[in-house]
Parts: structure tokens; C-alpha cells; sequence
């Protein structure tokens, strides 16, 4: 099968440390701003807002904000992405559906900053243990990064893995499968009426139960 992963929120906690990164680049741009900590928790939730569902469709192409052309949200996204950390020991779950066949790819949208996804996939030591890497938002839409999928790799069963299940809504086809991870940051911001249009849904909360759920679509479509 063709197993792909969304990146935030999936393989990696990268939304805990959203504050301190903030922090941490105000210390260095700014050395003299008082009450930096405020002004991080402010920022916070401003980067947070941008996370509900109605920002993160990706029905065309984003460019990329003027703010994020700022030294200061370069640091800011460098900083996070060395505090980030892998979720259920997840580089082991990548090498594991490897070893047993699968083609696994990364399957994720661009960050503000051009170019920073692939960064924070290398300096997290994930890039390397892909067999394709897909990056969406920017040079390509959502619909158009999976029709690359199947121009590269076929029909084959496409298991898509993600933390924010409203992007599989009107994607995909008939041999897609869906897999939402539940993720307590993103998922306050699902509802049953996201889920109810979402076929061949799978529910997790833990990665390594996509071993099951990779049985279970064995088993019902054998």
C-alpha cells in the first residue's frame, strides 16, 4: 500500500512548543521588548487561529505572507522546529511499514515560510526515511498533489494519514482510505459533521495502531 503521513500534528508535536519558539525568537530579535512571554502567548494564538478547519482546505495555492519574509519568523520557525518532537517513537513506525513493504511517503502542506517544510523534515531526521516526499500549498493544490500520488505510484491503495481530517473532504477516490489521528490540539476543531462526510474513515490515537488499521482494510477488501 501507499501509506502517507501529514507531518504537524502526525508524526511530530510541533504545536507545544509554538510559545517558546516565539519566545526564543523575540530574546534574539529583540532583547529590549518587555513582557516577551505576552507577547509570545499572544503570538501563539494567533498561529493557532490559523489552524481551523476553514484555513486549512487547500483548494488552491497560498502565497506566502509578507510577515513571513521577516527574519524574525525565519528564527521563529528554525527555533520550533529544534524543539519539536517525534510522536509514539514515530521514525521506528516509518522504517517498520518500509520493512514490510510499503511505500511511505510524507504528504503535507507548505509552511508560511517557503521551503521551511522540507527544512524541518530534515532537521528532524525524517526526509531521509521517506520514499517520496510531497509537499502541497504552495506550487501545487491539494487535488493536484494527490493526482501526482497516482501518477507516480498508480492505483494502489492510498492509506492517507493525517490530524485534520476536513482535508480529505471531496479528495481523494475509490481506493483511498482515511485515516484520522487523533490529535487533541487540531481535533477540538473536528465535528461529526466533518467525520460523516468522509468515506473509509479510520480512527486512531496512537500511530502504531495503523498496523491494524492496514489488517482491517486487507481483510475488507480481499
Amino acid at each position: 500500500m501507499i501509506i502517507a503521513f501529514d507531518f504537524d500534528g502526525t508524526l511530530v508535536d510541533s504545536y507545544s512548543v509554538i510559545e517558546e519558539a516565539f519566545r526564543r525568537a523575540l530574546e534574539k530579535h529583540f532583547p529590549w521588548l518587555p513582557f516577551k512571554g505576552a507577547f509570545a502567548k499572544i503570538l501563539t494564538k494567533m498561529e493557532l487561529y490559523f489552524e481551523r478547519p476553514k484555513f486549512g482546505n487547500h483548494t488552491g495555492k497560498i502565497k506566502q505572507p509578507r510577515f513571513f519574509k521577516t527574519k524574525f519568523a525565519r528564527t521563529w520557525f528554525e527555533e520550533r522546529a529544534k524543539l519539536t518532537k517525534p510522536i509514539d517513537d514515530s521514525k521506528e513506525l516509518l522504517k517498520k511499514l518500509k520493512e514490510e513493504g510499503h511505500i511511505v511517503i510524507s504528504f503535507s502542506a507548505e509552511d508560511f515560510l517557503d521551503g521551511m517544510k522540507e527544512y524541518r523534515l530534515k532537521i528532524g531526521g525524517f526526509y531521509e526515511l521517506f520514499d517520496d516526499v510531497i509537499i502541497f500549498g504552495r506550487e501545487m493544490t491539494l487535488c493536484e498533489a494527490f493526482q501526482l500520488v497516482r501518477e507516480r505510484y498508480g492505483n494502489e491503495i492510498f492509506v492517507w494519514v493525517d490530524d485534520k481530517p476536513w482535508r480529505f473532504i471531496g479528495r481523494g477516490d475509490e481506493n483511498t482510505e482515511y485515516v484520522w489521528y487523533y490529535f487533541p490540539p487540531t481535533a477540538k476543531y473536528v465535528t461529526k459533521e466533518i467525520l460523516d462526510q468522509i468515506p473509509h474513515l479510520h480512527v486512531i490515537q496512537d500511530l502504531w495502531s495503523i498496523f491494524d488499521v492496514i489488517e482491517r482494510i486487507k481483510s475488507e477488501r480481499s
